[in-house]
């Protein structure tokens, strides 16, 4: 990894289908590298003068088609993978998403709700085991 490359800021969505089921997720299965084919939480880059709370609404519309509501921050997480020459920190929310689903192939080949503790069963792509093991130990009320 060239050290003068500055780290990116990137955002990761976990979904919901409404309040009372914060144990039901949405995971997006990449059909991109790095981790494609992987499942992972709808997110990616903050772009040039957003804020971290727009692009998370912007990625989580351009990945499925859902408006993400009331996003609130739940943590953060470091994803440094040398192999891909990828160092980012990424910001981490949680909320509802209103809609309806659209796969949209560019990024995304497949898109499905699973239940908390499936989800944390399935192969997922950057650090978002960590961030989904960190929400089901804080699972909001």
């Amino acid at each position: 990894m060239d050290r003068s490359e500055i780290t990116k800021a990137t955002v990761a969505a976990i979904i919901t289908p409404d309040t009372s089921s914060r144990s039901t997720v949405l995971l997006t299965r990449r059909s991109v590298s790095p981790f494609k084919g992987f499942w992972c939480l709808p997110g990616g880059h903050i772009d040039a003068a957003e804020t971290a709370l727009t692009a998370v609404v912007r990625e989580v519309a351009e990945e499925t088609g859902l408006e993400f509501i009331d996003p609130l921050f739940l943590t953060y997480c470091d994803e440094i993978f040398p192999e891909y020459g990828f160092h980012a920190v990424a910001l981490c929310f949680y909320g509802t998403g209103q809609g309806t689903l659209q796969l949209m192939p560019d990024e995304v080949e497949q898109i499905a709700w699973f239940p908390l503790h499936e989800a944390l069963e399935q192969p997922l792509a950057f650090n978002h085991l960590q961030i989904l093991q960190y929400y089901a130990q804080h699972l909001p009320q």
